[in-house]
């Protein structure tokens, strides 16, 4: 077999440790035939006495098979982004920074008798960078994405919804992970809203526990838009709350030239970042998207000042039909 397809399959069987030495195997014997014997010999001694798993923070964490009860609610989310696609405010980018030293750093900190922070709650309104800050967080820990799929988790039967978090939990415990809580509010709702009934109420308080006493292999996250739904009692059960809140201007400016980074235009896209203020990223990311269609659509060659006016008429005119859906205050 050829050296360039041997590397693809022992990349391809990292973390499953037979098919990793099996094709590691190969590997050796190929040098061994082409009687480079030293470097067959060394290869060989490192397989035999090194470590099965790398130690660097880089590295993929090896993936344990999903436990059968738990496989229902967990998907595993490929990273498609790095830290080049997300515009976040200083305050957010030092406390994230923080996070990942602290992680790279636990052993060392927990001989010291220190606790590691590893559950993280992500709040603030939609569109704001929460789930995409969650899996370029976790590709730079260098940790497999996991989402919670909360409409699989919670079921209609008595207890069992528990039954699922504790499952869930279970698989974070023993999974070196960033296990991810989207929409946490929909599990984690305050046992004072009259709106619930008593099984909820079950459910936070099985939640509460959880939370309390896991220690992840990585980390824990939820986010929500709505946090003032939330329990009272979920709030000190995190080691860190980070806010995601709506860009200002030279965020708006920033998240304006990385979308235009490689497109071709006919104005200056930073000209409409005060006009932007209050929108969400998801927000402007569509208007973007929007105008660069139009450069498309029309077989031209730059995207023109009036196609992203249009799309941002366009915006403001779907904003206008969200306000509308809103309840009377």
């Amino acid at each position: 077999m050829a050296r360039g397809e041997l590397m693809k399959k022992l990349l391809a069987s990292y973390g499953r440790d037979d098919e990793f030495r099996a094709v590691a195997e190969q590997i050796i014997d190929e040098e061994e035939k082409k009687n480079n014997r030293v470097l067959a010999r060394s290869l060989r001694k490192t397989l035999e006495t090194g470590p099965s798993r790398p130690a660097g923070p880089k590295a993929l964490a090896p993936l344990i098979p999903f436990p059968e009860a738990a496989a229902d609610f967990i998907e595993r989310i490929e990273p498609r982004h790095s830290r080049n696609d997300i515009v976040l405010g200083a305050t957010n980018v030092r406390v994230l920074l923080g996070l990942v030293k602290e992680f790279r750093r636990a052993d060392e900190i927990r001989r010291h008798g220190l606790k590691v922070r590893s559950k993280l709650l992500f709040c603030g309104p939609p569109g704001c960078g929460k789930t995409l800050c969650a899996e370029i967080f976790a590709a730079e820990l260098g940790l497999p994405l996991f989402l919670v799929k909360l409409d699989r988790l919670i079921s209609s039967y008595l207890g069992e919804t528990a039954s699922n978090v504790r499952k869930t939990f279970e698989f974070a415990r023993k999974q070196p992970c960033v296990l991810f809580f989207d929409e946490f509010d929909a599990l984690a709702r305050s046992r004072d809203d009259s709106s619930e009934h008593n099984e909820l109420r079950r459910v936070v308080n099985s939640l509460l526990l959880f939370i309390d006493h896991i220690q992840p292999k990585g980390f824990l996250i939820a986010a929500t838009n709505l946090d003032h739904s939330l329990d009272p009692a979920v709030w000190r059960r995190f080691d860190e709350v980070v806010w995601f809140d709506k860009p200002d201007r030279a965020m708006i400016a920033r998240f304006l030239r990385l979308k235009f980074k490689n497109v071709p235009v006919a104005f200056d896209p930073l000209d409409h970042a005060a006009a932007l203020e209050g929108y969400s990223y998801a927000e402007i990311e569509r208007a973007c998207t929007q105008a660069v269609k139009a450069m498309i659509i029309d077989r031209r060659k730059l995207v023109q000042a009036r196609d992203f006016n249009r799309a941002l008429e366009d915006e403001a005119r779907r904003r206008a039909g969200q306000s509308r859906l809103a309840p009377p205050s």
